[in-house]
C-alpha cells in the first residue's frame, strides 16, 4: 500500500476544523502533526519497509566473519600477518570494509540532507549490492579489498540515511520499539548469512567457491528494492527543511487520514515546538549546543565498533584458534547469529520504558563480562551461552545507539551529524582489525577479548557521564534543548495522542 501525495488530503485535528493541508502550514506544526499520531498498522507499515531495505544492508556488514574463513581457505587472505598492517590478511578485509565505511559515512553523509531521505535510500543499496557481486569474483587480496572498500562506501551512506529517516517517521513515545522492531528485521540477515556459509563455504557448488554465493547472495537486495521505494514517502520533514511544505503536507494528509481509521478516532490537536528554518551547518556540531553530544559520541563510536565487530567479525576465528575445526566454528558461530534478532526482540518490551543511555550503558557491561568469560571456556555449551549473551548485549546496545544518536541534533543537520560521529567508528573498524589479529597474536583469544571488554569500559564511562536523557521527547524538543536533562520528559499531547470518539 504506497502511500500517494493527494493533493485534495487534507489535514486538521479533533478540536479544529481540517483546512487546506498545502497551505498555511508550518514545519514546526508539521513536526507536531506526525508526533500525535498514534501508532497504528500504517506507521508500523513504514518501519517495517525501513527495515527490509536494512535487512540486506547488515547481510552485507556482518558477512565478514562468516565468509573470510573460506577466503582463507581459498589462500587469497591469511588468518594474520607478520607486519601490522599486512595487506593480504583478513585484518586488511576488514580495514578495507571500514574505511569504505568512513568514506560514506564522513564524506558522503551530507547527501541525505541535501537529496532526501528516500532517494538515498534507494541508490545506495543499489550501489552496495552491485558492489559486493564484483566483490565475489575477486580472485587476489588487492582486488578483493578495492571492491569491498566501494561496497562499503555504499553501506556507509546506507546506515546514515536509514536512522536518520526512521526517527523522522515516527511518533517519539514508540522510537524505541520502532528501532527495536527495525534491528529485529535487519538483524535476522546475521542468521541467514550465518547459515548460507555454514552450509556452502565448505563447497564449492557448480565449481565456484562456496564463499562467493554467500557473497552473491546479498545482492538480492537490488531485486527488491524499487518494492519497497515505491511504497515509502518522502520524509515530511526533511521535506519541510528544504521549503517544500505543501508536498510535505499532502504526505502527512495521506497518513494521519489512514491513522484515522485505523484508530477509529479523531486525532488530538497538536502542539508545535518552534523549528529553526536557518539552514544546516558542520560548525552547529561544535556550538555551545551540540558540543557535547559531539564529542560524547565520538568517543562512544571510537571504542564500540572494537568492542562489537571485534567480536562478530573474529567469532569463528576466535574458535579455530581455539582449536576448533571450520566446519565446527561455523556451526557454533550459526547457533550465536540465531540469538541475535531476539535481543531487539525482548528490547520491543522495554525499549520506551527506560532512558537509552542507561540500556546502552548495562548492554555494555554485559559485552564486556560475557566476553572474557568466553575467553576461557572450551565446552560447546558454554561457547554458545556466553556467545549468544555477547550477541544480546551487542544487539540491544544497537538498537539503542542508532535512535539516540538520531534524537540529538535538528532535521537541518541529522544525516551529516549522524555521518560525523558515525565516522569515527569506521577510523576505529579500519584499526580494529589489525588490533585484534595482533593480540591474538601477542596474547592469544584472551588477549583479544581483553581488548574487547575495555573498549566497552569507555563505551559505558562516555554515554553515562555525558549523555542526555531523550526518552519521550519529540525531536524538535530535543533540538532546541542544549543539555537534554532539563526538557520536560514528554509534552501534554504525547502522553494523550488521540481522544476516542
Amino acid at each position: 500500500m504506497a502511500l500517494r501525495e493527494s493533493p485534495s488530503a487534507r489535514g486538521g485535528s479533533s478540536e479544529a476544523a481540517p483546512g487546506d493541508a498545502a497551505a498555511g502550514e508550518t514545519p514546526s506544526m508539521l513536526a507536531a502533526r506526525m508526533d500525535r499520531l498514534p501508532a497504528t498498522a500504517t506507521i508500523w507499515k513504514l518501519v517495517i519497509l525501513l527495515s527490509l531495505g536494512g535487512f540486506f544492508e547488515f547481510y552485507e556488514l556482518f558477512s565478514t566473519a562468516y565468509v573470510v574463513p573460506g577466503i582463507v581457505r581459498a589462500g587469497i587472505l591469511r588468518q594474520t600477518t607478520v607486519e601490522f598492517f599486512g595487506l593480504d590478511g583478513i585484518a586488511s578485509y576488514i580495514a578495507a570494509t571500514f574505511a569504505g565505511l568512513f568514506v560514506g559515512t564522513f564524506v558522503f553523509g551530507f547527501v541525505a540532507d541535501k537529496c532526501g531521505r528516500r532517494a538515498v535510500f534507494t541508490y545506495s543499496l543499489l550501489w552496495y549490492s552491485a558492489c559486493a557481486v564484483v566483490t565475489a569474483l575477486q580472485s587476489d587480496a588487492g582486488g578483493l579489498n578495492l571492491w569491498r572498500f566501494l561496497t562499503g562506501i555504499g553501506l556507509g551512506v546506507e546506515l546514515v540515511t536509514i536512522d536518520a529517516y526512521l526517527s523522522e517517521l515516527v511518533p517519539p513515545r514508540i522510537r524505541g520499539r520502532a528501532f527495536a522492531l527495525n534491528q529485529v528485521i535487519t538483524y535476522s540477515a546475521v542468521p541467514v548469512v550465518a547459515l548460507l556459509a555454514w552450509r556452502l563455504v565448505p563447497l564449492a557448488p557448480f565449481g565456484l567457491d562456496g564463499w562467493r554465493w554467500v557473497m552473491m547472495a546479498g545482492a538480492a537486495g537490488a531485486l527488491v528494492v524499487w518494492v519497497i521505494r515505491a511504497r515509502l514517502p518522502e520524509s515530511p520533514r526533511w521535506l519541510a527543511s528544504h521549503g517544500e511544505t505543501a508536498r510535505a503536507a499532502r504526505i502527512v494528509s495521506v497518513i494521519e487520514e489512514r491513522v484515522r481509521r485505523e484508530a477509529r478516532a479523531l486525532l488530538a490537536r497538536p502542539v508545535a515546538v518552534e523549528v529553526s528554518d536557518e539552514r544546516g551547518r558542520f560548525s552547529e556540531l561544535w556550538s555551545g549546543k551540540y558540543a557535547k553530544r559531539t564529542v560524547m559520541l565520538l568517543l562512544f563510536h571510537g571504542a564500540q565498533a572494537i568492542g562489537l565487530y571485534g567480536f562478530s567479525n573474529w567469532v569463528p576465528t576466535f574458535l579455530m584458534h581455539q582449536g576448533l575445526a571450520l566446519t565446527s566454528s561455523l556451526a557454533y558461530t550459526l547457533v550465536i547469529a540465531c540469538v541475535m534478532p531476539l535481543g531487539p526482540l525482548l528490547a520491543l518490551g522495554f525499549a520506551d520504558r527506560f532512558e537509552r543511555k542507561w540500556q546502552i550503558v548495562a548492554a555494555a557491561f554485559l559485552v564486556a563480562s560475557a566476553g572474557l568469560v568466553f575467553a576461557q571456556v572450551r565446552e560447546g555449551a558454554l561457547i554458545i551461552l556466553c556467545g549468544s549473551l555477547v550477541a544480546l548485549g551487542s544487539t540491544v546496545m544497537s538498537l539503542n545507539f542508532h535512535a539516540y544518536q538520531s534524537e540529538l541534533y535538528p532535521t537541518r543537520i541529522r544525516a551529516l551529524a549522524v555521518g560525523f560521529v558515525y565516522s569515527a567508528s569506521r577510523i576505529s573498524g579500519v584499526f580494529s582489525g589489525f588490533l585484534i589479529s595482533f593480540a591474538i597474536t601477542q596474547a592469544g583469544v584472551p588477549g583479544a577479548l581483553t581488548l574487547i571488554a575495555g573498549s566497552m569500559g569507555i563505551v559505558a564511562l562516555s554515554i553515562g557521564l555525558l549523555g542526555p536523557r531523550t526518552r519521550g521527547q519529540s525531536l524538535e524538543a530535543l533540538a532546541l534543548d542544549g543539555a537534554g536533562a532539563d526538557a520536560p520528559q514528554s509534552a501534554a499531547h504525547l502522553r494523550a495522542p488521540y481522544a476516542q470518539t
